[in-house]
């Protein structure tokens, strides 16, 4: 399945000093696939291990130690391929990657190469909003996923002249999933990377966690004048954060147009992000397939599987992204912005089913984004460890639509709740938070109101938008108890105001 093929956008154009400039970024990701064994051995891949306690014979590569397939890893392979709507290959070898690292105890690794078992696939991409609110829809080609082994961990700072070894990570199952250099700016960039996370997090198939290093990119880019051949490429490698993503791809770019521009010529080479200066350096030179000397791995057979087996896997697949955030649509009346924001993350998602079920689906929306999620970026908590529930909002919104409350009380209780937990509708009760509905009660604070402005009253005759200042100030003088429909329709009556 192919992507479309991109046209230069002149928004995307980066401005020299002698021209505009097209970036052109491909990206390889490197997810650490969802097991709780090793790609080829039954050592454990649990994080925050002591240093070397999961290793096993086969991950230290000792004499004679043969490698054997997990199909777990293999299933979560064709999965996620299945998930970015690409092709699924029966049929894939695995073969020796040689090279020398310290970490690297068998001296090669064992990956794919001209037979991964995921082929070419589609990622529509959503980039904006625009000013109206617009997202702008963009298939990023997938060139192929393949499978292989992490490497372990070179430690430099535990000994003032040796460096250690940390082979927990050795054997580790990775998916490298590598695009078509069809990305054309920074933005598009991140949008792209957080979407194949948001993927994988849908499928269970890589908990994507780029903290624990469980999510990695290598970033290539490459700049051009409009029109012209591709550009020779540097890679970024390594990068653990979307927001460094962009950054790196930013500074990159800005980089080789000032070479250019000045005359020289780009080296292709391997740098590295420098997040604290905000800077890429060069870090080797770029290696090329050859370097590495591939060849099928002799203590592996082909990795075959039949159509049953992909279709079995294929019925099993949850709802993804796009299709949950086209039905958030549909179903709930949502905007692209409110459904792109909710499908962001599978708990998101999921929390919003749970309120919004029976209950009005924007309404909804509406606190999770704006009072939900603000709250917990403050407290700097997941949705997952949210001190309120689906059930305590949704007892809220009940409580406001059945008019117990008013819209200013319900974010007073949304605070309470937060902080202290408890039950919104008992909250209510025992504090003595419920609306005040007694026209007498309210009119006599309307008259009270309008007896000590009378010039405002003269101008709310002539601008009849006034009436809103008078709302706000009978409002606080009740607590925000008051029923709005119950003041607006007394403030219309007492000023004449139709």
């Amino acid at each position: 399945m192919n992507a479309p093929v991109r046209t230069a956008n002149p928004k995307n154009f980066i401005s020299g000093a002698t021209g505009d400039w097209e970036v052109v970024i491909g990206m390889e990701i490197h997810a650490q696939v969802a097991s709780e064994s090793k790609l080829f051995s039954g050592a454990s891949t649990a994080f925050g291990g002591e240093p070397n306690d999961h290793v096993s014979m086969v991950d230290a590569a000792m004499p004679g130690m043969l490698p054997v397939i997990n199909e777990e890893c293999v299933r979560q392979a064709v999965r996620t391929g299945l998930g970015l709507n690409a092709e699924i290959h029966k049929r894939s070898v695995f073969a020796r990657k040689n090279y020398f690292y310290p970490d690297l105890p068998q001296g090669y690794q064992i990956s794919q190469y001209d037979q991964p078992i995921v082929g070419e696939g589609i990622v529509t991409v959503e980039v904006g909003p625009d000013n109206k609110g617009q997202f702008e829809e963009i298939s990023i080609g997938v060139e192929r996923l393949h499978l292989e082994q992490d490497a372990g961990k070179s430690l430099h700072d535990q000994h003032p002249t040796m460096s250690y070894v940390d082979l927990n990570r050795s054997g580790v199952a990775l998916m490298e999933i590598v695009s078509k250099p069809d990305l054309r700016s920074s933005e598009e960039a991140r949008a792209y990377l957080t979407k194949v996370r948001t993927i994988l997090r849908y499928l269970g198939t890589s908990d994507a966690d780029m903290d624990k290093g469980n999510l990695r990119a290598d970033i290539n880019v490459s700049v051009r004048r409009p029109g012209e051949p591709l550009g020779t490429r540097c890679e970024i490698k390594n990068v653990n954060s979307i927001r460094f993503a962009g950054q790196a791809i930013e500074y990159e770019a800005r980089r080789q147009i000032a070479v250019l521009e000045d005359g020289g010529s780009i080296s292709q080479e391997t740098r590295l992000f420098d997040p604290s200066r905000g800077e890429t350096r060069s870090m080797r030179s770029k290696e090329e397939a050859h370097d590495y000397r591939y060849f099928p791995d002799p203590d592996l057979l082909p990795l075959e599987f039949d159509d049953a087996y992909v279709e079995a896997l294929k019925a099993d697949l949850p709802e993804l992204p796009d299709e949950k955030r086209q039905r958030f649509q549909s179903d709930f009346g949502l905007s692209a912005y409110d459904a792109n924001v909710l499908v962001s993350d599978r708990e998101i998602a999921h929390f919003f089913e749970a309120l919004a079920r029976g209950r009005d689906g924007k309404q909804a929306a509406n606190w999770i984004i704006n009072d939900l999620l603000g709250a917990l970026n403050k407290a700097g908590k997941p949705i997952e460890a949210s001190p309120v529930s689906a059930h305590q909002l949704g007892e809220l919104l009940d409580l406001q639509k059945e008019g117990v409350i008013s819209g200013k009380i319900a974010k007073d209780v949304f605070e309470i709740v937060f902080t202290e937990g408890g039950s919104p509708r008992e909250i209510v009760e025992t504090r003595g938070l419920k609306q005040v509905t007694d026209t007498g009660a309210i009119e006599k604070v309307v008259d009270e109101i309008i007896a000590a402005n009378p010039d405002k009253v003269e101008q709310a005759k002539s601008k009849p938008t006034m009436i809103g200042w008078f709302v706000g100030q009978v409002m606080k003088a009740s607590g925000g108890k008051a029923a709005p429909q119950a003041v607006n329709d007394l403030l219309k009556a007492k000023l004449g105001i139709e």
